[in-house]
C-alpha cells in the first residue's frame, strides 16, 4: 500500500512539474530576454506557485495552523485552476502559431513587394591612370562623400536595435491570448462560486408513494466544503436560499466540511438556522472522514441536524434511510444497507439518502425508489465532467436504474479551487409526486 501511494506520488509530482515546464518555456523562456529581468521572474513565479499550491493541498492534512491553510489557500488553489486553462489555452495556441507566423510572412512579403523608386544614375567618370598626378575632378570627389555617407548610414542602421522577430512576435501574442482567456474564464468561475448556489426544482414519482405525500418537497444540498475559503457567509446564503422554499424536509448530503470542528464549527453555526416541517438530515460524506466524523456528526445533532448513520426513519407516506459513506470503510463505519433497510416493509416507498452515486446497485438490490447524493460537483471545472461521467453512473441530474431512481446534485459548494466552469452550483428541491394521485 505504501509503494501504491509513493508511485501515485510520483506519478503526480512528474505532471505538475511536466505542465509547469511547458508553462514556464511557453510564457516565460519563449516572451522574454535571456538574462533579463522579465525571464527571471518569471521562473521565480514558475517555481514557487507550484509550492504554494502543494501546500494548500496538505496543509489541511498536516495540521498546519488554519491561519495558515487560509493564506495559502487562495494563491494556492487559484492557481491550479490557473494552470489548467493556461495549459488548454497554451495547447490550442500550438496550433495557432502556424498559421500566425504564415500570415505574417505573406504580409512581409507583400510589403517587400511594393514598387520602389529608382535612385538616379550617377556618371561615372574614366579612371585616371595609376602614375597620374592629376588632381580628382568634383564628380570624383562627390562620389566620395557619397560613398562615405552611406557607410556611415549603414553602420548606424547596424547599430539599432532590431525589431522583434517572428517568432517572437508569435509567442508573446499567443501568450497573452492563453493569459487572458485563463483569466477569464477562472474569474467567471469563481464569481460562480462565491455568488452561491442557485435553485433547482425536480419532480420525480414514485409508484409506491400515497396520496397523502403527493407534492412532499425535499430540499437537497450536498459538497458545502467549508474550509480555508468557503465559510460562514457561505454557509448562510445556503441556508437562505432553503428557508425561501420552505421545504417539507431538508437533507445535507455530506461533504459538509473540510476540516476539523475547531476550526470550522463557528462557519457551520448558520446551520442551526435551517427550517422543514420535518427537520433536517445529514449523512457523511467521504471529506467528513478526512475532517473527523465522529466530532462532526455529534456537532451537526447539536446545530440541529439529524444524523443517519445507516439508520432509517418513518415518515408519513415513506420511509427515509441513510448510509455513510464509502471512505468510512477504512475506520469500520462504512455504508451497511442492511442495517438502514432490511427489515423495512418493502410495499412503502423508500427515499435513501447516501453521498456518492456508485451505491445505487446496493440500493436497487435493497428496493429503495429513490436515492439522493451529491459527491460529483457536476466534474466543477470543464473538462472535469467527463472524468465525472466516467467515474460515476450518473455526475449529475436524474436517472433510473431499475426500479430506482438516481438524482444527484451538483452542490452548493466547491473542492480546492473556489472555482466552477460548466457546471454551476445548485440547491436542489425534489417534489415527490404519487402516480395514484
Amino acid at each position: 500500500m505504501v509503494v501504491l501511494f509513493a508511485l501515485v506520488a510520483l506519478a503526480i509530482v512528474g505532471l505538475l512539474a511536466g505542465v509547469h515546464w511547458y508553462l514556464w518555456r511557453r510564457l516565460v523562456r519563449d516572451t522574454t530576454a535571456r538574462g533579463g529581468r522579465a525571464r527571471r521572474a518569471g521562473t521565480v513565479a514558475a517555481a514557487v506557485l507550484p509550492l504554494i499550491s502543494v501546500g494548500a493541498l496538505v496543509s489541511g492534512r498536516a495540521g498546519a495552523p488554519f491561519a495558515l491553510q487560509q493564506a495559502l489557500a487562495w494563491p494556492g488553489y487559484l492557481w491550479l485552476a490557473l494552470v489548467l486553462y493556461l495549459t488548454l489555452a497554451l495547447l490550442a495556441g500550438e496550433a495557432v502559431r502556424p498559421l500566425l507566423r504564415r500570415w505574417l510572412e505573406r504580409r512581409d512579403a507583400a510589403r517587400s513587394g511594393q514598387p520602389q523608386p529608382e535612385p538616379e544614375p550617377i556618371a561615372s567618370p574614366a579612371e585616371p591612370p595609376a602614375d597620374s598626378c592629376m588632381e580628382r575632378t568634383p564628380v570624383a570627389v562627390d562620389e566620395a562623400v557619397r560613398t562615405e555617407t552611406e557607410t556611415e548610414t549603414e553602420t548606424a542602421t547596424t547599430d539599432a536595435p532590431p525589431p522583434p522577430s517572428r517568432r517572437l512576435f508569435v509567442a508573446r501574442t499567443v501568450a497573452v491570448g492563453a493569459a487572458a482567456v485563463a483569466a477569464g474564464t477562472v474569474g467567471y468561475g469563481t464569481y460562480t462560486v462565491l455568488r452561491g448556489p442557485r435553485l433547482k426544482r425536480v419532480t420525480v414519482p414514485l409508484a409506491k408513494l400515497p396520496r397523502q405525500a403527493h407534492g412532499f418537497r425535499i430540499a437537497v444540498v450536498s459538497d458545502i466544503h467549508l474550509g480555508p475559503i468557503l465559510g460562514r457567509a457561505h454557509t448562510r446564503r445556503i441556508v437562505e436560499t432553503i428557508n425561501r422554499t420552505s421545504p417539507d424536509l431538508i437533507a445535507v448530503v455530506g461533504d459538509l466540511v473540510d476540516g476539523s470542528v475547531e476550526d470550522l464549527g463557528p462557519a457551520a453555526e448558520p446551520l442551526r438556522e435551517l427550517r422543514a416541517r420535518h427537520g433536517s438530515y445529514f449523512v457523511t460524506g467521504n471529506h467528513e472522514y478526512f475532517s473527523g466524523a465522529a466530532q462532526w456528526v455529534d456537532h451537526v445533532r447539536e446545530l440541529g441536524l439529524r444524523p443517519l448513520e445507516n439508520q432509517r426513519t418513518e415518515l408519513g407516506g415513506f420511509d427515509l434511510a441513510g448510509v455513510n459513506d464509502v471512505a468510512g470503510e477504512d475506520e469500520g463505519q462504512g455504508p451497511d444497507f442492511k442495517a438502514a433497510l432490511g427489515d423495512r416493509d418493502p410495499a412503502r416507498a423508500c427515499v435513501l439518502l447516501a453521498h456518492q452515486p456508485v451505491v445505487i446497485h446496493d440500493a436497487v438490490d435493497h428496493g429503495v425508489d429513490l436515492q439522493l447524493s451529491g459527491h460529483t460537483h457536476g466534474g466543477q471545472m470543464w473538462p472535469g465532467n467527463y472524468v465525472a461521467e466516467l467515474a460515476n453512473p450518473t455526475a449529475a441530474g436524474l436517472e433510473r436504474y431499475g426500479d430506482t431512481q438516481l438524482y444527484v446534485t451538483r452542490g452548493a459548494g466547491a473542492w480546492g479551487p473556489p472555482v466552477r466552469v460548466g457546471a454551476p452550483p445548485d440547491i436542489t428541491v425534489v417534489e415527490l409526486a404519487a402516480t395514484r394521485a
